[in-house]
């Protein structure tokens, strides 16, 4: 029995995403091409492999264990093709992987340990970068994949596809000024003494961009360069910090509440290179390593919540 790589790349998708309409975005195809290339793959493994429900679809045991193989199955096709690749492409040519602060925070050094781990001839150059540069860059050749924000990347005519979400919320010391709120605006956030990042980094400027000239004044304790010293001193008691959820280790007491404001819903986009896809096999499995990556912190985020 022989199954279509780009079937189960759709599935894997599909899974992914618990929707076969946001599978099919991610695979750039139309929901009637992809519903019936399921339909395809089910009567060619004669068994249901989804469950369809009104809120989307869930794999059934058949489709848990295909899908648990496909990942297996498309690793070694990567991991083949990038070797047979590198015999083509120069030693001295590493691949540009851009992404923002709250990018390198976890999602892009766990994508970057399982890719160098499965791909010993492949090299990776990162480098932090605020979406619009990180844009300019790909539209230029100069990067091969970038993180980016979906609002700053918007119509700027790259191929894109959904990574995770990226919202902000405000944390605090656990029993603190936060305890027994749910959500809070940034302007009630701002009336308490704060701590953030850098002035010149990519969270902090992409903050201060969206609240405008008209931003309320904040007396900032202590400006720090990593997310990880910014929760700690928050968790301390220093002060309220705005940060990505994901930024969050679920071991640490804290109070989280949500940000009201619009601006704080946002989301993480895969951005390509203009640079010829099909050159870089390479290209093509660090994308992979970096949809597993964001799949993993999704699942630990809904793990987590109660």
């Amino acid at each position: 029995m022989r199954y279509d790589l780009d079937d189960l790349r759709l599935f894997l998708g599909i899974v992914a995403e618990g929707s076969i309409t946001a599978g099919a975005r991610r695979m750039h195809l139309s929901l009637p091409s992809a519903s019936a290339r399921v339909r395809s793959l089910e009567h060619h493994a004669g068994v249901a492999l989804l469950i369809r429900g009104r809120r989307g679809v869930r794999p059934t045991p058949a489709g848990t264990t295909l899908a648990r193989h496909a990942r297996e199955v498309l690793d070694r096709t990567a991991r083949l093709e990038s070797a047979v690749a590198s015999y083509t492409r120069s030693p001295t040519a590493p691949l540009t992987l851009l992404g923002g602060g709250s990018a390198m925070h976890r999602l892009v050094p766990q994508a970057l340990v399982s890719f160098l781990r499965a791909h010993p001839d492949a090299d990776v150059t990162v480098s932090e970068s605020r979406t619009p540069q990180t844009v300019r860059r790909l539209a230029d050749g100069e990067a091969d994949l970038g993180v980016v924000l979906d609002d700053e990347a918007r119509g700027c005519g790259l191929e894109m596809e959904p990574l995770g979400d990226d919202s902000l919320v405000v944390i605090g010391q656990a029993g603190g000024i936060l305890t027994g709120r749910t959500a809070v605006t940034y302007r009630e956030v701002a009336e308490h003494p704060l701590v953030g990042l850098d002035a010149d980094s990519s969270l902090r400027r992409w903050i201060e961009k969206h609240l405008g000239p008209h931003a309320p004044a904040v007396r900032y304790r202590t400006s720090v360069a990593g997310l990880n010293v910014l929760v700690a001193l928050a968790a301390a008691g220093v002060g309220l910090a705005v940060v990505p959820r994901r930024a969050i280790d679920p071991s640490q007491r804290l109070d989280v509440c949500e940000l009201q404001d619009p601006w704080a819903r946002r989301h993480h986009l895969l951005a390509w290179g203009v640079k010829d896809r099909t050159a870089s096999t390479a290209t093509a499995a660090l994308a992979e390593h970096l949809r597993q990556a964001a799949l993993s912190e999704k699942s630990a985020g809904a793990d987590e919540r109660p």
